[in-house]
């Protein structure tokens, strides 16, 4: 970690942050300065010129903003990222460079989003599936989809979890639950972020089970345990369960899918990613990223009705 410093208007603003420009822009961002964020990335350029690591931080602007509602700033960010990444990345496969990945998800995201924001989500979502189409091979395939399901999935049937494999007991099939509603945990073994979330989820069942919520926790295989960078699923599927039974035994034993497939068809690209599905097997709330019990909540209320 190191630590930079770079005058802003009037005051010298101190950020910590991993070495990189991407993680000075990200910081930048996160500390509310976006002018000094784009400033971070001007000077990269007329330093060291447009590398890869420079297309992802353009990328970032796009996103930094995109959460500012500067629509027009947000698509133009995207616009150059999307075509700096392309050019370095050259005839090399995308899933060789994950810098270049990172730009051209991220360009891919924000210019679907600011479609969206302008009130066009069919073009938004027929836009995602071009980009699917040439990238749905490809390590950011599941983010393009979970794109597509920000967008278009809530009101939806929900998508089939077809896993052929599974922790513990044989999963339900979600038609098999119609009747009740059912909240989806979709959790990663190396994520943070969802042993956090684990207690909340636990409270929510605490409250709502007894009243017909059913909870099930896919996941899926990322090739790679705490301590093999290249586990097969035979290897890796024993250390799902340990780091279940460790980390989520607050859950009790929700029905535990496990399966890529079903990842990419519900967009697991960020984890956790939260969904819920009503008694008529109808998706009414689709959320990656973590939630808090009251937000979970509401939407179970909801449900309930």
């Amino acid at each position: 970690m190191r630590i930079l410093s770079i005058a802003a208007g009037s005051f010298l603003l101190t950020v910590a942050a991993f070495a990189g420009l991407v993680d000075d822009t990200r910081a930048a961002m996160a500390a509310g300065n976006f002018p000094l964020a784009e400033r971070i990335v001007e000077q990269q350029r007329s330093s060291s010129g447009k590398t890869p690591e420079f297309a992802q931080a353009v990328s970032w602007l796009a996103r930094g903003a995109l959460a500012l509602k500067n629509y027009e700033r947000a698509d133009s960010y995207a616009s150059e990222a999307r075509q700096l990444a392309v050019s370095a990345l050259g005839p090399r496969r995308l899933d060789s460079d994950p810098v270049l990945q990172g730009a051209i998800g991220n360009a891919i995201d924000v210019h679907a989003q600011v479609l969206n924001a302008r009130g066009d989500a069919a073009a938004a979502v027929a836009y995602l599936r071009s980009e699917f189409a040439t990238y749905g091979k490809t390590a950011i395939a599941e983010r393009i989809q979970k794109t597509v399901n920000v967008i278009s999935l809530e009101g939806q049937p929900a998508p089939a979890l077809g896993a052929r494999e599974w922790i513990g007991a044989k999963p339900p099939t979600l038609a098999s639950m119609k009747g009740r509603p059912v909240l989806l945990f979709f959790w990663a073994h190396w994520c943070p972020d969802c042993k956090a979330e684990a207690p909340v989820i636990a409270k929510i069942m605490q409250t709502y089970g007894s009243k017909g919520l059913a909870l099930m926790a896919p996941t899926r295989y990322y090739g790679y345990t705490a301590a093999n960078e290249n586990a097969t699923p035979q290897v890796e599927k024993p250390y799902i369960e340990k780091i279940q039974k460790q980390y989520y035994a607050a859950l009790g034993n929700p029905p535990t899918p496990v399966s890529n497939a079903d990842a990419l068809t519900w967009g697991m690209a960020s984890t956790p990613t939260l969904a819920l599905v009503d008694r008529a097997g109808i998706v009414r709330w689709y959320h990656p990223g973590n939630a808090t019990e009251q937000e979970i909540a509401a939407r179970v209320e909801a449900a309930l009705k």
